[in-house]
Order: structure tokens, then C-alpha cells, then sequence
């Protein structure tokens, strides 16, 4: 640690507004992309782009506890000492490249069988691409700069919005949408760097070594692949476990599942550096503040899947005209799916600030063996999605919270 590090930052409510202002245009750009893309070129083609889709953000989501881990290792420091952050992320990038061109000649056919290694390496690109995103995302966070790494949210997601809705001016081509999904990533720290570059270099230093800091990374992107499975590579798994679904109700599945749990499960994901810098910087308050932001979650949870239930097969018929549309219950089990997801990423912001590293990749890993197991069950389709939504994430928060509780009882 340097002898002149500042104090650590604190997670203001004008940090929560920031940030919750840039998930919020994030979030609708994403929304309006997932909307016009399969209203465009039809459920069936939107599958298979979905699954594209899914196994990008299946990485990506991989690579966030690269974030979480810098995040939580960050502290402001005076000092011009290599920055072992950006150093970390360069090797990460060229190993998730390396990484995922030289496997996807053994699984490109299985896992996109139209058009194999073609979509291999926009995948490999854009994961690259993020592990960057991920170190200055964590490192911003880290030194609770607000507005620098609300910047960093927004235009990923508004470069992206724009980078498709060009190419489907032209091209309903799966490839270029693809490449459209993927460049985005690292355009959005070549487009912001010359504005925050003042905000990080020569700003930050972990509180860890090298060693440690692999170490800690290992099983934060354990965690994060796991939670990939839940959340982002899910429609992936759906796919693979479903060769015999038609492809018209998979897509509507996919698309349900994406849109309806996005609203709780985007916000909650985007504030875990917020809540884990907050948990971290004030732990006599951690237990009530945990305890009222889950309270929060559950009531949302509740009246959304109300909302969904009455008003959602409504919905989705006025959005995809001539579409098929799902039943009002399987909206409501997607709403309370994504709030218990929602809970473990307060959860787990919970237990990672107090460095429970194990009881975080055990939470994470325990929903993602739960959710798989139970997809590969052999029972019919909407019964096992539905039973795989709400099993796995249940299953993580109860070992996140019998992990808080063991670390209090333990003084």
C-alpha cells in the first residue's frame, strides 16, 4: 500500500443517481435493439442470432468478475507505480482471444451450425475487446468516478444501438449483426479515453499483487461464468438443450426471457460496483442497508410479475403483430426469476466487500449446476424453463446469505 494513498472513496446517493441514469439510457437502447431486431428479421432468424448473442454475453459476463475484483481491489494512491490493473487486463484480452479462435474449431459447427467459424471471431473480438472494458470499469468504480464510468456504460450500449440499427439498414446478415454486437466494446474506450483518461492514470493502484490478484480473479470468474449461465448465456443453454423445439416458439422463449427479466436484472447488475464499493466503505451499515435494498427487490418482484401476469401477453402481442405469445404466468415466473437473480447480485456485492471469496463463487457456481441440471431434466419444455429460472438463482441466494450469516456469527 503507498504511504501518501488518499482515503478511499465513498458510494454516495449522488453516485446511485449517476449511475442509475446510465443504466436507464443503456437499458432502453438495449431494449430498443432486442425489440426491432427480431421484429425485423423474424423469431426463427432471431434465434440464431440470440444464440451469437447469448455466447458473447455469456464471456462477457465471464470476464465482469475481472471488474468485480478490480473494483474491489482499487484504492486511490498518489503514487506513479505501474498500474498492475492494466497490465492484468492486457494479458486477459489477448488470452480470451487466443483462447476463443483456437477452441472455436472444435465447438463453432455445435454451437453455430448455419454458420460456424464465421461468428467465432466476432465473438473472439468483442470478448477481447471487453476484458479492457472490464479493467477501467472496475478501476472507475473503484475510485467512485461516478460520472467517467456512467460515460463508460452509456456509450458501450448507445454505440452498439447505433452500430445495428445501421447494418439492418442494409443487411439482415447474422455475420455483420454480429460484428455489429461485438466492435462496440472496445470503440467505446477509444471513443471516451481522451475524456477520462485524467480520471485513472496515475490515479489507482490494487491492493494486490500479481499472484493474489490471479488468484482472486480466478474465482471471481468463476462466479461470473456461472452467473453467465443465469442470466446472459442462458438462451445458449436453452438452445443446446432443446434441438427438438420449434425454432418460432425457442425464439419466442429467448425473447421473453431477454426482454421481461432485463428491467430488474440490468439494474442490479450495472449497481454492483456501486453497492459493493458501499458495502465495502461503510460495513457497520452494510447489515440494514443489505437487508432494505432486498426488501426493495422482493416488493418489485412481487407487483411486476402482477403487472406481468395481467398485462403481458397483451404486450408482446402489440410488439410482434402475427407473432406467437406467451401465457401470462410465464411472464410472472420470468419477473420473479429476474428478482431473485436481482437479490444475488446485491448478495454477492455483499459478500465479495467483505473478501468472502469462496462463499461468492459458491453462491454463483451452486445457481448455475442447479439451473443446467434442471434444463437437462426430461420432462417437457415450458415446465423445465420456467423450473430452470427459478431453481438456480433461489438455490445461489441461499448460499450467499448463509455466508453473510457464518461471517457475522463469526465476528
Amino acid at each position: 500500500m503507498d504511504d501518501a494513498a488518499p482515503p478511499a472513496p465513498a458510494a454516495g446517493r449522488s453516485g446511485l443517481v449517476i449511475i442509475l441514469a446510465a443504466t436507464a439510457i443503456a437499458g432502453v437502447a438495449s431494449y430498443v435493439v432486442t425489440w426491432f431486431v427480431p421484429r425485423v428479421i423474424g423469431f426463427a432468424d432471431y434465434a440464431a442470432f440470440a444464440v451469437f448473442w447469448s455466447a458473447l454475453y455469456l464471456v462477457v459476463g465471464t470476464l465482469s468478475g475481472l471488474q468485480q475484483e478490480v473494483t474491489r481491489a482499487t484504492l486511490p494512491t498518489t503514487s506513479r507505480a505501474v498500474n498492475r490493473a492494466r497490465n492484468f487486463g492486457a494479458i486477459v484480452a489477448l488470452v480470451t482471444l487466443a483462447a476463443v479462435l483456437v477452441t472455436g474449431l472444435l465447438w463453432a459447427g455445435v454451437v453455430f451450425p448455419e454458420r460456424g467459424f464465421a461468428l467465432v471471431v466476432p465473438l473472439a473480438v468483442g470478448t477481447a475487446s471487453y476484458a479492457i472494458v472490464a479493467v477501467l470499469g472496475g478501476t472507475l468504480f473503484g475510485l467512485a468516478e461516478w460520472r467517467s464510468a456512467a460515460a463508460l456504460v452509456m456509450a458501450d450500449a448507445l454505440l452498439r444501438f447505433v452500430a445495428i440499427l445501421i447494418v439492418l439498414l442494409f443487411t439482415h446478415d447474422i455475420v455483420a449483426l454480429a460484428w455489429a454486437a461485438a466492435v462496440p466494446f472496445g470503440l467505446a474506450v477509444v471513443v471516451l479515453w481522451p475524456f477520462i483518461r485524467s480520471s485513472v492514470v496515475g490515479r489507482a493502484q490494487l491492493d494486490v499483487g500479481y499472484r493474489r490478484l490471479t488468484w482472486n480473479v480466478s474465482r471471481t470468474l468463476l462466479a461470473a461464468a456461472s452467473t453467465g449461465v443465469m442470466v446472459s448465456g442462458f438462451a445458449l443453454l436453452l438452445g443446446l438443450t432443446s434441438p427438438g423445439a420449434d425454432p418460432a416458439i425457442l425464439g419466442l422463449y429467448i425473447l421473453a426471457s431477454t426482454l421481461v427479466r432485463a428491467p430488474l436484472v440490468v439494474v442490479a447488475g450495472a449497481l454492483q460496483g456501486y453497492l459493493l464499493v458501499g458495502f465495502r466503505d461503510a460495513p457497520a451499515a452494510a447489515s440494514r442497508r443489505f437487508l432494505l435494498i432486498q426488501l426493495g427487490v422482493a416488493g418489485a418482484g412481487v407487483v411486476l410479475a402482477g403487472l406481468g401476469w395481467l398485462l403481458g401477453p397483451a404486450v408482446f402481442a402489440f410488439l410482434f403483430p402475427g407473432e406467437p405469445v406467451p401465457d401470462g404466468w410465464f411472464v410472472a415466473a420470468l419477473v420473479l426469476s429476474s428478482a431473485l437473480v436481482a437479490a444475488m447480485f446485491v448478495s454477492a456485492s455483499a459478500v465479495l466487500a467483505r473478501s468472502q471469496h469462496f462463499a461468492y463463487t459458491a453462491g454463483w457456481v451452486t445457481g448455475a449446476v442447479v439451473t443446467i441440471g434442471v434444463l437437462l431434466l426430461p420432462i417437457d419444455f415450458g415446465t423445465r424453463t420456467v423450473l430452470a429460472l427459478l431453481a438456480g438463482p433461489a438455490a445461489g441466494l441461499l448460499v450467499h446469505i448463509a455466508g453473510l450469516v457464518a461471517s457475522r456469527l463469526r465476528g
